[in-house]
């Protein structure tokens, strides 16, 4: 489904920079039905817009060969200006001054205190972005090694409200709310490489008719990695995968939570 305009710090869009757009267009519309557009872009050369049921609900370009290929997260903002001001009050750094581009709005690249980097979007008035079905944007985690750093600079710059969902040894997950949760931060613990640089993982809906399970086959038959293989979560059953150039996505079927999940417990530091 899409949405009205969206509030500010709420998901808006979701870009993978790829180093093989034809391998990744090939994969994606295998694992969950994308069909393509293609137009001329002035920063990439060219852009393409990923649709399902002619809904937008991804953007692909291509990387130079010594970039990372990655998934990216938009935010909406009211002002990208004057959210840029405020990240960079808030211990943010702009990596990309805020850009007009013609009939897609403002944006600007923005690392965040503990080192992840997403996007600032003024967001033009023809916006449309489907989430929630199988196949769409989902949910993003921002896995980081600090938590303390991106609480304060995400509630603070977006009016957010930050709800513990777990904390126990090795656990430390929290919501973001507006009138409900609009992202998920998570502190990183021994599972993950001393190595790892914060970053957003993007959560795309798995289709319930066949679940996280296959899909997960699927995309390992299509020339993905299975990075951490279907398990049960609070919000469904999930996979952390990667595309055929690495990409790391994770995937959620909705319709499987887990009611023992990571029960709420109170949160230490709520005085």
């Amino acid at each position: 489904m899409t949405h009205p305009h969206p509030a500010p710090g709420t998901p808006c869009w979701i870009e993978l920079a790829t180093l093989d757009e034809r391998a990744a267009q090939t994969f994606y519309a295998a694992l969950f039905g994308w069909s393509y557009h293609t137009k001329p872009d002035p920063a990439t050369g060219s852009y393409t817009i990923a649709s399902l049921d002619g809904v937008p609900v991804a953007g692909l370009y291509r990387v130079m060969p010594n970039q990372p290929p990655s998934w990216l997260l938009h935010l909406a903002v009211a002002n990208v200006r004057s959210a840029v001001g405020w990240a960079t009050s808030l211990g943010g750094t702009v990596l990309l001054d805020p850009v007009d581009i013609p009939g897609r709005g403002s944006i600007a690249h923005v690392r965040d205190p503990s080192g992840a980097i997403c996007v600032l979007w003024e967001i033009p008035d023809d916006w449309a972005f489907g989430t929630d079905e199988p196949g769409m944007f989902s949910a993003a985690d921002l896995n980081t090694w600090d938590g303390d750093a991106v609480d304060h600079f995400y509630p603070t710059m977006f009016g957010l409200h930050s709800h513990q969902v777990g904390y126990a040894p090795g656990i430390d997950y929290v919501e973001w709310r507006l009138d409900e949760p609009i992202l998920y931060r998570n502190v990183m613990g021994d599972e993950y490489q001393n190595a790892t640089p914060s970053h957003w993982l993007i959560y795309l809906g798995a289709d319930p008719r066949r679940g996280a399970d296959v899909l997960a086959e699927q995309a390992e038959s299509l020339g993905g990695t299975v990075v951490l293989p279907p398990f049960d979560t609070g919000y469904g059953r999930a996979a952390v995968l990667a595309d055929p150039s690495g990409a790391r996505f994770a995937i959620t079927d909705r319709s499987r939570p887990d009611p023992d999940w990571r029960a709420e417990v109170e949160d230490p530091y709520d005085d």
